[in-house]
């Protein structure tokens, strides 16, 4: 791993779309506010013809609703400089070589590439095959290439995908982006279960009853109409953002904190995931997809009524499933996920319920005791909460629950590294402990696959089954029910709820 105060030129490819502007621009922009670059320069690179000044200035722009946005915004635009390009000419790279080898010399930057791929994942392989061909990664410094999902749409594209960008990247230069791996709680899974003796000895299937993953989000599909349309939410959101949670969440603590015995580990946990056969799928996993609804006064729109959607669309914009992982530590534990779209909060949460204490010494004063409950909240609030039983103030043993929260917003919410920021500052660093390693990709499309080769084959009568604005479908709770447990509500997984 490099040091902490890295030099490298950085080749967004995509540079006029909304990643950029929205999340790369800023994210940059963070690390240079804050001294954590050494040398840089950025080559922009898209379809759209630009002059140089012309993209400093969309730079600019993009740093108007960060704090101290204006705060040496010209120098940090100066380090900015624009390529319009034609992913498939091989002289365009050329070009974009000579580009690079002149701000190499210009600002020192030892031959130190990052190939950030912000765009269509049509074009990843040509990108990467033509970066190859045309001698852009003949450099003496590191050469990584980062990439967004969707990587892949089956485990066979994904495979393929794959197979293209290894004939010019090693796999230790490929860095898959899972934007929740850069959430700060996300990475604070970790921390909670490996730094805490209160719960690491708990953290198996003696003391846990079941843990539930949600993410749920108030907005439809909006402008991503035809990208849904291929992915749906099983895709989009179960293969990779809620499947990494799940994987670290079940892992085997890592002989070190490194890259590669981490993500060991998490392959070893998506290893035991038990695979869901196409028949045995409406026992383990239930869908949904949002009909018309109001939300806060405002009447929204059927799913099938949104702009590149079909009239008779049967893809699903909410999924909730029962993962069962066989090993010694979590033998017979439910892992419970839930994901959707215009749901009636938006919360990323994880609920990690404990047994039921083995005799209630209460029962005979008619109070039932609540279930021990941490809850780790990492979207909109970020914090950690633990649910415990206390004794009610007064004379008699009563008891009533009270909960011990930890919130960094209201803590050092202002110094909390967007995503983005710690993913980019990562990736110059060589750290790819919150990347994701093919293997562990290979792994969550296999699991998928069989999920949604079911579906699709057989269309849901029910569709559109909850009404935007509400919990989600009813089969969901029903999937629990089952197994005499139940969700615990949105609106309760808020920090201090």
């Amino acid at each position: 791993m490099e040091n902490d105060k890295p030099s490298g030129l950085i080749m967004i490819f995509g540079a006029t779309g909304d990643l950029a502007n929205r999340k790369l621009f800023p994210s940059i922009y963070r690390l240079f506010q804050k001294g954590k670059l050494n040398k840089f320069a950025v080559v922009g690179v898209a379809r759209r013809p630009l002059t140089n000044e012309q993209f400093q200035e969309n730079v600019k722009e993009s740093l108007s609703d960060i704090a101290g946005g204006q705060d040496h915004a010209e120098e940090f635009a100066s380090h900015f400089y624009y390529h319009s390009h034609d992913v498939t000419s091989s002289e365009s790279y050329i070009q974009l070589k000579d580009i690079a080898g002149k701000l190499d010399a210009q600002y020192g930057l030892l031959g130190n590439r990052i190939f950030y791929l912000a765009m269509a994942p049509e074009f990843f392989g040509t990108i990467a095959e033509q970066i190859k061909a045309q001698g852009l990664s003949d450099t003496a410094g590191y050469k990584r290439l980062v990439i967004e999902k969707p990587f892949g749409h089956s485990f066979e594209s994904a495979k393929e995908l794959n197979e293209k960008i290894r004939t010019a990247f090693s796999e230790e230069e490929i860095y898959r982006i899972d934007h929740y791996l850069g959430k700060e709680m996300v990475q604070n899974i970790e921390v909670i279960r490996f730094s805490n003796a209160i719960f690491e000895p708990l953290w198996n299937s003696r003391y846990i009853s079941n843990i539930q993953v949600t993410s749920s989000e108030t907005l439809g599909v909006e402008e991503r109409g035809r990208y849904y349309e291929n992915s749906g939410a099983l895709r989009d959101m179960v293969q990779n953002h809620l499947l990494q949670m799940v994987a670290l969440l079940a892992m085997e603590p890592p002989i070190r904190l490194t890259d590669d015995e981490v993500r060991s580990e998490k392959v070893r946990a998506l290893r035991s995931l038990r695979p869901v056969a196409k028949d045995e799928v409406k026992n383990y996993f239930v869908r949904g997809q949002y009909g018309p609804g109001s939300a806060g006064g405002k009447e929204l729109p059927a799913y099938r009524d949104e702009h590149n959607v079909d009239s008779v669309s049967n893809t699903e914009t909410f999924v909730a499933g029962k993962l069962l992982i066989d090993n010694f530590r979590w033998a017979g534990v439910p892992f419970y996920i839930r994901t959707g779209k215009r749901l009636e909060a938006k919360s990323t949460a994880i609920v990690v319920q404990f047994k039921d204490i083995p005799m209630n010494l209460y029962y005979g004063a008619e109070q039932v005791l609540n279930p021990n409950l941490l809850v780790i909240h990492i979207q909109p609030d970020e914090g950690i909460t633990l649910h415990l039983n206390a004794k009610k103030a007064g004379k008699d043993i009563e008891t009533t629950p009270i909960t011990l929260t930890v919130s960094n917003n209201s803590i050092d919410r202002i110094n909390t590294p967007e995503a983005y920021e710690k993913l980019l500052f990562d990736s110059m660093r060589g750290d790819a402990t919150n990347f994701t390693h093919w293997d562990e990709v290979a792994l969550s499309w296999k699991f998928v696959d069989s999920i949604s080769e079911a579906w699709e084959t057989e269309k849901d009568s029910s569709f559109p089954n909850y009404p935007s604005g509400s919990k989600g479908p009813e089969c969901a709770s029903e999937l629990l029910k089952k197994d005499g447990h139940f969700w615990w509500p949105i609106e309760k997984l808020e920090t201090g709820g």
